[in-house]
């Protein structure tokens, strides 16, 4: 198995090929008195399995362009085509009549958080962090050759961390690809379950699914799913909005949050919420919320939650018809038995399939689209949770935190045995399953930003708070870290940011659109830096191409190489005020 990337020029091509079992790296070029190693890259894609990032899109067309006879200035003609037309790779392939059958995986869209391969190093934490160094419009000498061959191993480098990162939903992918017999290994969840969805559809009903046309014009209202009742005025009043309320499409055939939803909030119990097209989310900022001996404090999510609300209103793509539902509530069924008799790979194959679908209704690209069951699943799960924070309000119980698919509810403990009653009866009215995760605190910058400790002392993360990911960059880590820990156990902000010896929790990754400059020096579209007590608080690191400063880059210096040591400079009073102020914003006293 082998990671490959690919750079073309008009007088220079180079395939690099790094092989995942003993790290060695082959490298096929083709420039001015050189033989063409067309033959050669063609036996070498014929025999292994390789992995790009985004090589489906560009570097297999090229690779297929080479073997095809292309001169190096052909293949730059080509690349610049790939590059600049915003042509889709496959019609670029089309009419160029370049095809190929190899045994290829795109890491591209498996990786969460669309994002450039540079990006994906800084939230790898890989060791190099480098750009392009020679022009792309450039000649290049055999110098240049060298230059070019060392930033190659770079990226495979990266391409290979991020496989290894990938490699369990890589392995999740190839079994599904062996069990419907077509290619998934470098589809997103939302596509595989297009796929799986069409592929399952075809085989029952003989028939060919594509996306629907539907018209920008189209219109369509909210139906009531005759489980949800209000006992206030206010909620009865935005029911019944709701219910007369015509939803429309954008341009981009999602659909439009009708204006008076956006712009009003909803009160119930003092408490402010705001609903949208994806969710409820309630409006709390700078709260601290801590259960002691008299009190508890309890996350009630909803169990699958949109799925469930699509099984309990049997709702379905109209042009899909109602064999969808069948097959659905087969995919949902078997999930739920493989997870009960610990068939934890069928159960994460199908949860794919389960999860991915809902991000489909909303494209009109997808043979999957339905605005309307779009809104009749997010309108229900929304008004279901008010139905709920409603009930607890009525019994005394605060509902502190809400967002999409569950609240976290405040009270005494005489109140749990009322509260375990209106759950069920919550439960039995709706059909839905409620699942209980019992906190000790609670601390919110705002809804999408907070920190949650369990009663096991284990903390949950969302936002800023969240630990580190693919799916987002890094921004000096240990201040969060740091407030966790405060929050959590009571340990000194100022102990957990001195005592820290990992670099990379010092670190913040942005990309800079145009490229960054530092002391007048060019430092990539992607940069990596940390707070230094050697550099002057009020300079900063720069847009290229205007002058302007990059947020939150001041003081800072880059590192877009690890050292082998924590830097001697890091300027810690930064780190710790952010921390301190950050314990402010989430009301912790």
């Amino acid at each position: 198995m082998y990671v490959i990337d690919v750079e073309v020029y008009r007088d220079y091509f180079l395939l690099s090929a790094l092989n995942l079992k003993n790290n060695t790296v082959v490298d096929y070029e083709l420039y001015s008195g050189a033989k063409t190693p067309a033959g050669q890259v063609k036996q070498f894609m014929d025999a292994n399995t390789t992995i790009s990032f985004n090589g489906n899109a560009y570097d297999l067309l090229i690779l297929a362009a080479l073997i095809d006879g292309y001169t190096c200035q052909q293949l730059k003609t080509l690349s610049d085509l790939i590059i600049t037309s915003g042509k889709p790779s496959w019609q670029i392939a089309r009419d160029a009549h370049l095809h190929n059958t190899w045994n290829h995986i795109d890491l591209i869209e498996v990786a969460p958080g669309s994002a450039s391969l540079k990006v994906y190093a800084g939230r790898l934490g890989a060791p190099k962090m480098q750009d392009l160094p020679i022009a792309p419009s450039a000649s290049i000498t055999p110098k240049d050759r060298e230059a070019l061959r060392h930033y190659c191993r770079n990226d495979l480098d990266v391409t290979a961390r991020l496989y290894r990162a990938l490699e369990k939903q890589i392995e999740l992918r190839s079994k599904m690809t062996r069990k419907y017999g077509m290619d998934l290994r470098s589809k997103s969840d939302a596509q595989i379950a297009e796929a799986v969805i069409k592929r399952e559809l075809e085989k029952e009903t003989g028939k060919q699914y594509l996306a629907p046309k539907v018209k920008n014009d189209y219109v369509f209202y909210y139906q009531d799913p005759e489980i949800l009742t209000f006992k206030s005025l206010e909620l009865r009043a935005v029911y019944k909005r709701i219910l007369s309320t015509e939803f429309t499409l954008g341009k981009n055939g999602s659909v439009v949050i009708p204006e008076w939803l956006k712009a009003e909030r909803i009160v119930v119990d003092g408490a402010q919420y705001q609903m949208g097209i994806g969710g409820l989310h309630s409006c709390e900022k700078r709260q601290t919320v801590v259960a002691d001996s008299d009190h508890f404090l309890a996350d009630w999510d909803v169990a699958s939650y949109y799925p469930s609300i699509i099984l309990q209103q049997g709702l379905y793509p109209k042009h899909l018809g109602k064999p969808f539902l069948g097959i659905y509530k087969s995919i949902v069924e078997r999930r739920l038995k493989a997870k009960k008799i610990g068939d934890k790979v069928t159960a994460d194959t199908l949860k794919i399939t389960i999860n991915g679908s809902f991000g489909k209704f909303g494209s009109k690209y997808s043979a999957l689209y339905s605005p309307d069951l779009l809104i009749q699943t997010t309108m229900t799960g929304q008004l279901a949770l008010l139905m709920l924070i409603e009930r607890m309000a009525e019994i005394g119980v605060k509902t502190v935190s809400a967002n999409t698919d569950g609240v976290v509810l405040y009270g005494h403990n005489n109140q749990l045995s009322n509260v375990n009653q209106v759950a069920w009866d919550w439960m039995l009215d709706t059909s839905f399953t409620l699942e209980r995760t019992d906190y000790s605190a609670l601390a919110s910058r705002d809804v999408n930003n907070y920190l949650a400790v369990k009663t096991d002392g284990s903390v949950k993360g969302k936002g800023c708070f969240a630990e580190p990911s693919l799916m987002k960059n890094p921004e000096h880590q240990i201040v969060y870290d740091a407030v966790k820990q405060f929050v959590a156990t009571g340990c000194p902000i100022e102990k957990t940011i001195y005592e820290c010896a990992d670099v990379l929790k010092f670190l913040t990754v942005r990309k800079v659109t145009g490229g960054a400059t530092w002391n007048d020096k060019p430092i990539g579209k992607t940069v990596r830096f940390y707070y230094s007590n050697q550099v002057p608080s009020d300079r900063c690191i720069l847009y290229a191409k205007n002058g302007n400063r990059v947020p939150k880059s001041a003081g800072s210096k880059p590192l877009l190489d690890l050292p082998d040591e924590l830097p001697s400079d890091i300027d810690y009073r930064v780190y710790i005020e952010a921390a301190e102020k950050l314990v402010c914003e989430v009301g912790y006293a």
